[in-house]
């Protein structure tokens, strides 16, 4: 197995956030541990396929913890690690860069959206 090696940072970062919901995930997360349906209404527009998919890898990767509490019916939750809370530390300025910018951003994406319908 050959080791990984990442010219910058960020590529570390999007190694194990890569995806377009695991980072909502854990920003999520970092208010505390939540239920999978709770996820699934905090994520908005996510499937539920992509919503397992994403929790499994996660919690592979050690950033989240699956916590099944082993009754009928069943209570599974899903918290942050450390390694995890470490994480979501460097998404909140990017969240605040992005409320701050949300317009901006909004515009753009409308935007793309309109050149994809006329291409």
């Amino acid at each position: 197995m050959t080791e990984a090696t990442f010219q910058c940072g960020l590529e570390a970062v999007l190694a194990i956030l890569g995806g377009k919901w695991k980072p909502l995930i854990v920003y999520h997360l970092a208010g505390g541990s939540k239920r999978t349906g709770e996820l699934r209404r905090l994520v908005t527009k996510v499937s539920e396929k992509m919503l397992i998919q994403h929790l499994k890898e996660l919690t592979d990767d050690g950033v989240i913890r699956r916590i099944d509490y082993r009754k009928v019916p069943p209570h599974v939750e899903y918290e942050l690690t450390d390694f995890g809370r470490s994480l979501a530390q460097v998404l909140a300025p990017l969240c605040e860069w992005g409320t701050h910018h949300n317009a901006e951003v909004a515009m753009i994406v409308q935007k793309r959206e309109h050149a994809a319908r006329v291409a």
